[in-house]
């Protein structure tokens, strides 16, 4: 058997692609390599930031962490000295570029203080508004690094963060953060409603920049318990991103 070898931790496109797979494998169908390397650097960001709460034994070490990110980003925004970590390194080079918005980023770490108590969300203005914040900002985030202006993306993320709580629960056992009085078939329901929405607002994306809300597809079956093979993963991605729609 094979051991399973961790990757290079300063290799981020080997991270992200064992880490968080479908958004890797939806950056592929970025063309330009500079932009690809961006996106990769923010979901690594992303993953720093999720994996925290599982880690940590108590809520106290889990906030030094994220006051550690916070830090972080307050040395990427004056320009001054790096602390070296390969994500903090590189999240630096895409705001010198001009591809990042801080104020987001901050938010998203904001956000993941909610994941150190692992409780349900008590109803759907809890949820989307923690969704907002994290996977919505993710994917607007990454709309502008490929280019796009004010991307409308917020019904796809939440699509996919219903899906992907969904998904976690029942495929690792992890905390069901969704609200108490959802049944699976709310799930679906839920998904189904968000993607609706979801595809009026993402037409007005530049193709350019579809890679970074293409993933939103796979929402569909996680939330209806199917897990799907690689190959079927990307013949979805293929055709949400030749027609432009989730």
């Amino acid at each position: 058997m094979t051991p399973d070898i961790p990757p290079d931790p300063d290799d981020l496109d080997a991270v992200v692609r064992r880490a968080d797979p479908d958004r890797w494998l939806a950056s592929r169908f970025v063309s330009d390599r500079q932009r690809r390397d961006d996106l990769v650097s923010l979901y690594a960001f992303n993953d720093e930031l999720a994996r925290i709460a599982p880690a940590v034994s108590n809520p106290l070490m889990g906030e030094i962490r994220l006051a550690w990110w916070r830090e972080a980003l307050d040395e990427i925004s004056v320009g001054g000295r790096l602390r070296r970590h390969p994500v903090v390194e590189a999240l630096a080079g895409v705001a010198q570029r001009g591809r990042l918005q801080m104020t987001a980023l901050y938010g998203m770490i904001e956000a993941r203080t909610g994941d150190l108590d692992a409780e349900p969300f008590a109803d759907a203005v809890g949820l989307y508004t923690y969704l907002d914040a994290t996977a919505g900002a993710l994917m607007a985030l990454a709309s502008g690094i490929l280019g796009a202006t004010d991307p409308q993306v917020a019904a796809a993320g939440r699509a996919w963060g219903v899906a992907g709580l969904a998904r976690s629960h029942w495929l690792t056992g992890a905390a069901n953060r969704l609200p108490p009085n959802w049944t699976a078939a709310d799930v679906s329901a839920a998904v189904d409603s968000l993607l609706m929405t979801s595809r009026r607002e993402v037409k007005d994306l530049p193709v350019s920049a579809f890679p970074a809300v293409a993933y939103a597809t796979l929402a569909r079956p996680y939330a209806r318990r199917r897990e799907l093979s690689d190959l079927g993963k990307r013949s979805r991605l293929v055709w949400a991103t030749a027609r432009g729609s989730i």
